[in-house]
């Protein structure tokens, strides 16, 4: 009697099919369930939000330039003091 040398037998033919439809369905419903990749890397880069109205910005050149021209009366934060605009 021969011992196995512990190598996995490829799949061939049906099976080899069978195996390949079952990865691609699994695959779809991985990237379905993940949603957008887009969006979801969209609302992870903004950053910084403004204390006064909520909004986002992605960095702080922009927060800057927004806070002082929709806040102008509002005092700068401590985090925008060295920026520049």
């Amino acid at each position: 009697m021969k011992l196995s040398t512990g190598f996995a037998r490829m799949a061939r033919g049906h099976q080899k099919i069978q195996s390949q439809h079952k990865n691609a369905k699994k695959q779809a419903e991985m990237k379905k369930a993940k949603g957008h990749d887009q969006k979801t890397a969209a609302k992870a880069a903004l950053v910084f939000t403004c204390l006064v109205c909520r909004s986002q910005m992605p960095d702080p050149k922009t927060f800057k330039q927004h806070f002082e021209s929709k806040h102008p009366k509002s005092p700068l934060p401590p985090e925008l003091e060295g920026v520049e605009a």
